[in-house]
């Protein structure tokens, strides 16, 4: 380990060293560092005077059991080449969600290649993620546009829309007011909201559109939020028939929301799935994230747990009381009727596990069946999904 690194609050030229080393580490520029500069937490680590690693941190709620949970949502790590093999990106995390959590968050998100790594520091995918691919001809024979009207641009009354869509799943970022501007900017998005005449706004999409080589242009779909069947059906109608020059339509990696309204409705299913790293959950206070979240209001339950961290001696015991909506989780010498690792309890918490054979499989402990249904039942009313990049 070296002792010679300090690990401080980027200013603006730390910042300009932290982007270059990301695009050597990386091969390729990293867009965030710039568009986020004042939005986001960045810090870096200092070594002979030189920036060998950095990060951004953003502190945003997310919504779990349709409550904001406060979270550290970090992106654009990075470690310079010469200096990796120390164990730095640990050192590098810790004291990026070292602020974060001293404003409140209690649980963090990330997106990663470095699965197995993010894994040992105790995230745990709580889902899988995938981009899709279609051929534009599949779109336009398969859905019906229904009398919709397109209008071009993003309202107020859209991104309200957004919202109360994004709250009945587990994981959606409660979006700050500049993240739409963010992400068009990045993305060079264009929006279009749909709606039947004369009602208010029923859904909407952002694309971008990039040229090919030689011919035709590629369609990106980054936002995807329908409020019905039929509105859904209209924007794929819409994109099926939105540029004669573009093949295939591409949904960005969680775009869609986890129901299969491509399956049930493709003519013929001539879709590409392509499986990309996943969002990985950790949870950083437990007892804030346990009270914060939100809980069916139907169920009064309590259930001894333990959680076992890896290279710890014995699991954490705890009580779980969940109660009219309200929960608390407290320490007790009682033994655990279901034993979770650090990783495991966070795929719960976030409703990963769909039912005891899910949880079984991946390696929950339950001494009785009855304990563990009930537990899952907690959390299994809403199902994961990160539509947000970041």
């Amino acid at each position: 380990m070296d002792d010679d690194i300090s690990f401080i609050e980027a200013d603006d030229g730390l910042i300009a060293e932290y982007d270059a080393m990301a695009e050597r580490s990386y091969g390729h520029t990293i867009g965030d560092i710039a568009h986020l500069r004042g939005r986001a937490d960045i810090r870096v680590a200092i070594r002979a005077g030189n920036v060998v690693a950095g990060g951004l941190g953003l502190l945003v709620p997310q919504f779990f059991g349709g409550a904001p949970v406060p979270s550290a949502c970090l992106a654009a790590g990075s470690v310079a080449p010469e200096a990796r093999g120390g164990r730095l990106s640990e050192r590098m995390v810790a004291e990026r969600l070292r602020p974060l959590r001293a404003q409140g968050a209690v649980i963090s998100t990330i997106s990663t290649v470095s699965n197995g790594y993010a894994r040992r520091m105790g995230w745990q995918a709580p889902v899988s993620v995938f981009s899709w691919t279609m051929r534009t001809d599949e779109l336009k024979r398969s859905f019906a546009a229904g009398g919709f009207r397109i209008e071009h641009g993003l309202t107020k009354d859209a991104l309200d829309l957004q919202q109360e869509l994004a709250r009945p799943w587990n994981g959606p970022v409660r979006r700050p007011n500049w993240w739409s501007a963010w992400k068009a900017a990045k993305d060079r998005l264009t929006t279009y909201r749909f709606n039947q005449p004369d009602q208010p706004t029923a859904g909407w999409l952002s694309l971008s559109t990039n040229r090919r080589d030689q011919h035709g242009v590629d369609l990106t779909v980054h936002d995807f939020w329908a409020s019905n069947e039929d509105c859904a059906a209209a924007m794929l109608a819409f994109l099926g028939r939105h540029d004669s020059r573009a093949e295939t339509i591409r949904f960005r990696r969680g775009t869609l929301p986890p129901y299969p309204v491509l399956l049930h409705n493709l003519h013929r299913h001539r879709v590409t799935a392509d499986a990309w790293h996943p969002w990985m959950l950790r949870v950083l206070d437990l007892q804030g994230a346990i009270r914060l979240r939100g809980w069916p209001a139907d169920i009064d339950v309590e259930i001894p747990v333990e959680i076992a961290t890896a290279g710890s001696t014995a699991p954490r015991r705890y009580l779980l009381r969940i109660c009219a909506g309200s929960a608390d989780i407290t320490p007790t010498r009682d033994q655990g009727h279901v034993t979770f690792t650090d990783g495991q309890f966070a795929a719960w918490y976030a409703g990963g596990y769909r039912s005891p054979a899910a949880a079984r499989l991946s390696g929950v402990r339950a001494r009785t069946g009855d304990s563990l249904v009930a537990l899952l039942r907690l959390t299994a009313d809403a199902e994961p999904w990160l539509p947000d990049h970041f």
